[in-house]
């Protein structure tokens, strides 16, 4: 090979436009609808428009969504996994007839691209899990993204672009697919093979990268996913970090750092597919396979959807059609006898491995690493990322009915917290809250579901500091509480304690009459009476105040904060 991969489809598409026409759009934008993304939203947008999803020049419409559904391919027979649809809400959608051009935002307000809409449909969500994630078991990760957080009706259509989304954070390694096939061009690069990731980088992940480049005579594009990665990974920042000081470890002149946009689906060999596809637009002649490619974390409840090598195969039965090709490893383990990592083939013993939740775990309880787990300068940079968690901020989350004693709780540890003085303290009692953060809303579902939204993102910003949030909402929704839980596990910990005090006792202590007035219907949607409380299926703990004292339940919180090492003895 004497020159670079050609694109997928053989052109790379860049949807951004001169300047003179983004100007024009600019003005134009002003009596446009607009749409604000998300970080989803946000991160297809940017692939789009900068080239990483060539050929696409904008959003599926509804024929090129069913032929991806339902064969992995576009109208045209070119493979295409995975759906690239803009899902709004229905109060938006009924403002917009085919034909309107919708502006498309970031949450600053920026004005990013504009979408020229050609097709709107109410999505089959079923049917688009079934096909996409090959099951509609809500436990799996994607499939309870698709049904909770993707909105019902979906816009195809063209883009065009007027600029790409800002990354102020670590400027030198966001490179576009044309900046990135420039510069191995320049190198004289034109056998590279692209390694992805959305978790830190160990040593065994740099012996099987190695080794796979020695072996099939290839660069190294280290591709990390800093999108919108999997359930439970670092943050981005974090790994980031990672992966700037593991980058001497590898080959000096032979291997490059750049930042992907992408956000994962989690959708196993589908999954894997498309991110073939996308080094290849890339500049990339091969990518690293390996076992679980594509596939979400383990639930909780140990299932796994696909098989150990299931997107290898899958891959495999695509390979005469694929100009990229996959690179397969096997799962490597350390063997200390041989003092090397070695895979299954090579060795009848099982070796030992380490996973991230494992050294997370480890770290976060001051344990000593094995020296084969990591390098000292990527663990230098996890510890700042996952102290001891005696150092640790977190987030206390109670969650129980109107009445079960939350709030007492809260203000007696909170003040006990204060107290010991080790650690700034903030105390989020649901009525505080309602007095000055969320003075003007209702008590709406919509608008407590907002409450506490607003209280997660608060106590996510005390927690990433490194100080304690106390809250102590209602909190009756188990997705809102999820979501709360995903955010804060990124900066910190989140321990969620269910004050399960059943509901007669609960009004029994009603000394502000509420439960009476909601059984009369003066109080509309009312937790435990006409609204729904969830009961939390994994808190960290549970206390029952029945029968007990208030001082009682709070030693059980305390102890459960020494024996888990986020408080400790003086020395």
């Amino acid at each position: 090979m004497s020159q670079l991969l050609a694109p997928h489809g053989g052109t790379l598409v860049s949807r951004l436009v001169d300047d003179e026409r983004a100007e024009a759009l600019r003005q134009i934008s002003l009596e446009l609808p607009s749409w604000t993304l998300n970080r989803r939203q946000l991160c297809d947008l940017e692939c789009l428009l900068n080239g990483a999803f060539s050929p696409l020049r904008g959003y599926h419409d509804r024929s090129a969504y069913e032929s991806v559904l339902d064969n992995a391919r576009l109208p045209g027979g070119e493979a295409w996994p995975l759906p690239v649809v803009l899902d709004v809400d229905a109060a938006f959608a009924e403002k917009i007839e085919i034909g309107a051009i919708v502006a498309l935002r970031d949450a600053e307000g920026f004005m990013l691209a504009v979408l020229t809409v050609n097709d709107k449909w109410e999505a089959d969500k079923e049917r688009e899990a079934e096909a996409v994630y090959g099951t509609i078991d809500g436990a799996h990760p994607g499939v309870d993204l698709l049904r909770r957080e993707i909105n019902t009706i979906y816009l195809g259509g063209s883009i065009e672009g007027v600029q790409l989304p800002g990354h102020y954070e670590f400027g030198s390694l966001w490179f576009s697919p044309a900046e990135i096939r420039a510069q191995f061009e320049r190198s004289g690069w034109n056998r590279v093979l692209a390694f992805e990731t959305s978790r830190p980088i160990h040593r065994v992940h740099r012996d099987i990268i190695v080794k796979a480049a020695r072996e099939h005579g290839l660069h190294i594009l280290l591709h990390p996913v800093v999108g919108v990665s999997k359930p439970g990974d670092l943050h981005e920042h974090g790994r980031i970090h990672c992966y700037q000081a593991v980058l001497k470890r590898f080959p000096a002149h032979m291997t490059q750092l750049a930042l992907l946009p992408l956000a994962m689906r989690m959708a196993g060999p589908r999954e894997s597919l498309l991110h073939g596809l996308v080094h290849q637009n890339f500049g990339c002649s091969h990518f690293l396979v390996g076992p679980d490619d594509g596939s979400p974390p383990d639930v909780e409840r140990g299932a796994r959807f696909y098989g150990e090598y299931e997107a290898q195969e899958y891959l495999d039965r695509w390979r005469d059609e694929l100009d990229i090709e996959p690179v397969f490893v096997e799962r490597h383990r350390y063997h200390r006898q041989q003092q090397a990592f070695l895979s299954a083939s090579q060795s009848k013993d099982n070796g030992e491995e380490v996973s991230e939740g494992e050294l997370r775990s480890r770290m976060m309880r001051g344990e000593e690493i094995p020296e084969w787990v990591s390098f000292p300068e990527v663990l230098e940079s996890l510890s700042r990322v996952y102290p001891e968690r005696n150092r640790q901020g977190f987030t206390l989350f109670f969650t129980g009915l109107s009445g079960s004693g939350k709030s007492t709780l809260a203000r007696i540890i909170y003040a006990k917290l204060v107290e010991d003085g080790r650690r700034p303290v903030t105390l989020l009692d649901g009525d505080i809250v309602r007095q000055n953060l969320s003075s003007e809303l209702g008590f709406s579902r919509a608008h407590r579901d907002l409450n506490i939204r607003r209280i997660g993102y608060v106590a996510n910003e005390i927690t990433r500091n490194g100080g304690v949030a106390i809250c102590a909402p209602i909190a009756p929704y188990r997705d809102t509480r999820r979501a709360i839980r995903g955010l804060i596990e990124e900066n910190g910990a989140f321990i969620e304690i269910h004050v399960s005090t059943p509901l007669e006792v609960c009004e029994q202590r009603d000394r502000k009459g509420l439960y009476a007035k909601a059984r009369k219907g003066i109080i509309p949607e009312f937790t435990g009476v006409s609204d729904p409380y969830h009961v939390p299926e994994h808190a960290e703990l549970v206390i029952d105040t029945s029968d007990i004292s208030p001082m009682e339940a709070v030693q059980q919180v305390l102890l459960f904060l020494l024996q888990e090492g986020y408080i400790d003895y003086r020395d």
